[in-house]
C-alpha cells in the first residue's frame, strides 16, 4: 500500500480508503446489507493496509454505520482512523448534535471519531450550519477528546467553496468529489488546488464517477481507449488520474464487491503523484472530449439565460439530461430532476414551469432551442410517483 500527506497532519493515510456507501447487499435492497461479505471485505482491506474508513448516518438508509461498528471490533478500530460525518438534513436545529453524535459513537461502537466531516455542504447547509454554531459544538467535542479533526463534504460551485475554505481557519480536511470527467464541476480542480494550497488534507469521492466510469463505454470513447498499449481496466484508469494528483490526500471507493476491493488494492499499490506520462494525460483528455461530445444540448452553462422569469434552472437541467446521455445513466439524474437530494432541483425549478416566453433563446449566444430541449429533458427525467435510487454521497 502506498501512503501519502494528510495536509498539516503527522500521520500519512493509506491511497485508497474504504467508502462505506455501496455496501454489498441482499436483495438488491438498499437498506439490506449483506453484512458478513462487507464485514470480510472491510477487514480484507484493512489487511493489506488500508487504514481510513470513511462512512456517514444516512448511508444504507442508516446501517452503514452499525455494519463499520461491527466490522472494527476485535482489534480493527485501533488499524484505523474512522470517519464519519454530521448531517444538516436530518437534523431540526443545534439542540439535535448531541443526540445525534450519541447514536453515531453507539452505532460505531466507539469513543471517540477521528475525522469528524459536516456533510455535504452547500450555501443552504452551510449558512444553517453556521446559525446553529456548528463548528463551535464540534470544537468542543474535540476538547473532550470525543473527535480528532473537523473536516467538511461538498456539493456545490466553486465559489462557495472557497467562502467555506476561508470561513475558518482551523479546517483539517475536506472531502469532494473529482474525477476526470468532473474537472471543472463543482469544488473542481481549483477547488482541490485551493484547499491543498491553504494547508488542507484533501479526500476524494466518487473517482469513478459512481461507477460510471468503469462501466462499458459508448462506442466513440470505446475508440479512444483502444489506442492505448496500457493494460489497465477503465476502473484503474480513472483511479489513477486522481492518485496522479500531488494534491490528493485518500481516494475513496465505495465497493460493492470483494474483487473490487482485491483489483483497487492492487491499483493502490502502484500508485503515486505523476505517474502518468504526458501521453497518458492525453489520452484521457481525448476520452473526455469524446464523452463530451454525446451532450445532446450544446449548452456551455454560460447562464446568459439566466434568471428565468419563470424560475426554471436552464442550465442545471440540461447538464443532468446531457450527462444521463453521455453515460447513458438516467436513474441518477432523475435523482437531481426530481429533488431527491438537497442540491437536486426544486419543483418550480424544473422544466414543465416554462411557459415558452423565448426571453432565453434571445439571449442564448448558441442559439440553442432552449423550450424544445427543455420539453425532451423533462420526458425522460420526471418520474412521477419518484422512488429515488441511492444518493451519489
Amino acid at each position: 500500500m502506498q501512503y501519502r500527506k494528510f495536509g498539516k497532519l503527522d500521520w500519512k493515510p493509506s491511497a485508497l480508503g474504504f467508502g462505506c456507501m455501496r455496501l454489498p447487499l441482499l436483495d438488491q435492497d438498499w437498506s439490506h446489507v449483506d453484512e458478513a461479505e462487507a464485514i470480510r471485505m472491510i477487514r480484507h482491506a484493512i489487511d493489506h493496509g488500508v487504514n481510513y474508513v470513511d462512512t456517514a448516518f444516512p448511508y444504507h438508509v442508516g446501517n452503514s454505520e452499525r455494519v463499520v461498528g461491527k466490522a472494527l471490533k476485535d482489534g480493527y478500530r485501533q488499524k484505523v482512523k474512522l470517519a464519519t460525518k454530521l448531517s444538516p438534513g436530518l437534523l431540526r436545529s443545534g439542540d439535535d448534535f448531541d443526540r445525534f453524535f450519541n447514536n453515531q459513537l453507539e452505532r460505531l461502537q466507539t469513543d471517540k471519531i477521528d475525522f469528524y466531516l459536516l456533510h455535504g455542504l452547500n450555501r443552504h447547509f452551510w449558512k444553517q450550519m453556521q446559525e446553529w454554531k456548528a463548528v463551535r459544538w464540534v470544537e468542543d467535542k474535540i476538547a473532550a477528546g470525543q473527535v480528532g479533526y473537523l473536516g467538511f463534504s461538498f456539493h456545490d460551485d466553486y465559489d462557495v467553496f472557497k467562502q467555506i475554505v476561508d470561513a475558518y481557519d482551523n479546517w483539517t480536511f475536506c472531502q469532494i468529489m473529482y474525477n476526470y470527467m468532473d474537472v471543472d464541476n463543482q469544488a473542481g480542480r481549483r477547488g482541490l488546488k485551493y484547499a491543498a494550497s491553504k494547508g488542507l488534507a484533501v479526500v476524494i469521492m466518487e473517482p469513478v464517477r459512481g461507477g460510471i466510469l468503469a462501466k462499458e463505454p459508448p462506442e466513440l470513447v470505446a475508440k479512444v481507449w483502444q489506442t492505448s498499449s496500457i493494460d489497465r481496466s477503465l476502473a484503474e484508469w480513472a483511479l489513477q488520474w486522481v492518485w496522479n494528483h500531488p494534491e490528493v490526500s485518500v481516494v475513496l471507493s465505495g465497493m460493492s464487491t470483494m474483487q473490487q476491493v482485491i483489483e483497487n488494492l492492487a491499483s493502490a499499490e502502484h500508485s503515486r503523484p505523476g505517474k502518468l506520462t504526458r501521453d497518458e494525460l492525453s489520452l484521457i483528455d481525448k476520452v473526455r472530449k469524446a464523452y463530451r461530445g454525446y451532450s445532446p444540448v450544446p449548452c456551455t452553462e454560460c447562464g446568459y439565460c439566466l434568471p428565468c422569469p419563470n424560475g426554471v434552472e436552464i442550465s442545471t437541467i440540461f447538464r443532468i439530461f446531457n450527462e444521463a446521455v453521455m453515460y447513458d445513466d438516467f436513474n441518477l439524474a432523475q435523482f437531481f430532476y426530481m429533488g431527491a437530494i438537497p442540491d437536486g432541483l426544486k419543483e418550480d425549478q424544473r422544466a414543465d414551469n416554462c411557459h415558452e416566453c423565448v426571453e432565453c433563446v434571445e439571449k442564448c449566444p448558441q442559439q440553442i432551442a432552449i423550450p424544445d430541449w427543455l420539453k425532451k429533458a423533462h420526458e425522460k427525467l420526471f418520474v412521477k410517483d419518484f422512488k429515488p435510487p441511492p444518493p451519489p454521497e
